[in-house]
């Protein structure tokens, strides 16, 4: 008997679901009319996480992007000809004084950079490419964590401002070069030429969408002398400030050590504006990453109604079929069904549509998540997680919204049930 029960709760399994089969076909526009709710839950479910997955990835993108150890300084917006705001960073209020000045006296900075940046025409041979061009320091590959994949980079003597060497983005190496070794080749950035001492390895597309690759860095005094004379900065003006901090928690702390120096620095009287704005790339993320939590709260909220409104769908049915089977369940009982037989067939069929359901609304979810991601130019991120968690949803709706109509099925008196007509 022992070896037997298995199969024959098997057997018993699969003719509750046949019968369960045959009770639904038996009427099946109402049964996927009451699917729907279930369908829209399932691939609204399916779509919202995978776009929630998807915007958590691209932070996470930023973030190794950008480095989540740093801050960024740039000059304040002045006052222009009529008293008109400038644009912020159109004012030369840092220097190189005080990048020297945040490496000597603010303990927590790791490394500190000024830069200067802009656009030019890069020409080798017949080959040219528009891109931009950074004036740096030793300290912004760190801060930056950029690596040279080829030659040998700047030395020391390269920031003294005579040499002019070019550490070329791939991008711009590509366009140039194609499969030639650039290493030692000699390029002009507008009318001045440059060697090649090396290609930066490639981070292809940033956080913000941009190409980070398309671009060239040189030494910041080089800079200062070579390609920034139509700017008519002050000597020793640097555009922004980048510095690296020892440690995340310490974010907080460095900045409001930087700001109290700079406007020690640049003689600004309390309660007076800063020349000057400090960025804190943690914030940003923090800040688009609470967004981001919201928004799949939000998106989570509304396909969870629309299952709860397709399970009150698969209750409400089931109601109606017990009404309408009540001498059924009578005959049922009157033959030998017990009360728990009335009861799993019925909620045989509850989860029945409910997986039905389920398994159209995962195939409309994969395939809206892989549209949206296509033609709504917004990030999506598919895995088997996701699927399986529907999966669960579907299960669980037909199993908890069918369970009362199944159970006052089961509670029907048998004798009563048979005179009904």
């Amino acid at each position: 008997r022992s070896t037997l029960f298995p199969y024959t709760t098997l057997f018993r399994s699969l003719d509750i679901l046949r019968t369960a089969f045959f009770a639904l076909r038996g009427n099946w526009m109402r049964s996927a009319l009451t699917s729907l709710g279930v369908i829209i839950g399932i691939a609204a479910v399916i779509v919202m996480v995978s776009i929630g997955q998807g915007t958590q990835a691209e932070i996470d993108k930023m973030v190794s992007g950008l480095g989540s150890q740093r801050l960024d300084i740039g000059g304040a917006g002045g006052m222009g000809p009529g008293g008109a705001r400038m644009a912020q960073g159109s004012r030369w209020s840092l220097t190189g004084g005080d990048v020297e000045a945040i490496r000597n006296e603010v303990p927590t900075a790791q490394y500190a950079s000024g830069s200067l940046r802009g656009n030019t025409q890069v020409v080798f041979a017949e080959n040219n490419a528009s891109t931009s061009w950074q004036g740096v320091e030793a300290d912004w590959f760190a801060i930056n964590d950029w690596k040279v994949a080829r030659g040998d980079g700047f030395s020391a003597n390269d920031y003294g401002g005579s040499a002019k060497p070019v550490i070329l983005g791939e991008t711009v190496r590509k366009t140039l070069f194609g499969e030639e070794d650039p290493i030692g080749q000699t390029v002009r950035l507008g009318r001045v030429p440059f060697t090649v001492v090396g290609v930066l390895g490639a981070k292809g597309q940033g956080g913000f969408g941009q190409d980070q690759d398309d671009m060239v860095v040189v030494p910041l005094e080089t800079a200062r002398r070579r390609l920034s004379n139509s700017q008519s900065m002050p000597p020793g003006a640097v555009q922004a400030i980048s510095v690296g901090v020892d440690d995340a928690k310490n974010l907080a702390s460095a900045q409001a050590e930087i700001e109290a120096l700079l406007r020690q620095r640049h003689k600004i009287e309390p309660g007076a504006e800063d020349d000057f704005a400090v960025r804190n790339i943690s914030q940003i993320v923090a800040t688009r990453t609470a967004t981001t939590n919201l928004m799949s709260k939000l998106l989570g909220a509304v396909a969870g109604i629309c299952l709860v409104i397709g399970g009150i769908g698969i209750m409400n049915i089931m109601l109606v079929s017990v009404t309408e089977r009540i001498r059924e369940i009578g005959l049922r009982m009157a033959v030998g069904a017990g009360p728990g037989d009335v009861q799993r067939q019925f909620l045989a069929e509850a989860m029945l549509i409910s997986l039905i359901g389920g398994v159209i609304g995962i195939a409309i979810g994969v395939v809206g998540a892989l549209v949206v991601g296509k033609l709504g130019d917004l990030p999506v991120e598919l895995n088997a997680k996701v699927v399986m968690l529907a999966a669960a949803f579907s299960v669980g709706t037909g199993l908890f919204f069918g369970y009362y109509p199944a159970r006052k099925a089961s509670q029907l008196d048998p004798i009563e049930a048979l005179r009904s007509q």
